[in-house]
């Protein structure tokens, strides 16, 4: 089951850190329909700081490199993004493309978006759960 969820997160981040690096702009731009209190020449650095970091973890997790510690970041990826959903939902923003995929796979931002949030949350704790059982050698953990 660990390999299972460990391929499939590493997947997820590649793509979503790809489909964000392809066209950064089109990202930040997403980013700024959240409304944050982020500095509008800050959206850009942002935005490519996000897809590197995903690219990264993806990348990590495929190469089972220090599994503890990308499996942790997934959940905090996860739970962050779960949080910003439901505070742009309840604050009633129209949102027409989340950017869980940058620009690429547009789909609005809803209820279920969160529901699906929540099911990312649960599969990385459960990943960090199996690893506990685990002993990682070398470089592994």
């Amino acid at each position: 089951m660990l390999i299972v969820i460990r391929y499939f997160l590493g997947v997820l981040f590649v793509a979503t850190g790809i489909g964000k690096l392809l066209d950064n702009r089109a990202f930040a731009e997403i980013i700024a329909t959240y409304q944050l209190p982020v500095p509008e020449r800050l959206l850009l650095p942002l935005a490519l700081g996000i897809a590197l970091l995903e690219f990264t973890i993806g990348l990590n997790l495929l190469s089972g490199r220090r599994l503890r510690s990308f499996v942790l970041a997934t959940l905090c990826f996860h739970s962050v993004y779960t949080a910003l959903a439901i505070m742009t939902l309840l604050r009633e923003i129209p949102i027409e493309n989340c950017g869980c995929f940058g620009a690429f796979l547009a789909r609005p931002l809803r209820w279920s978006s969160v529901a699906e949030d929540v099911a990312l949350v649960a599969v990385s704790a459960l990943g960090l759960r199996l690893l506990k059982g685990v002993k990682l050698t070398g470089d592994a953990g």
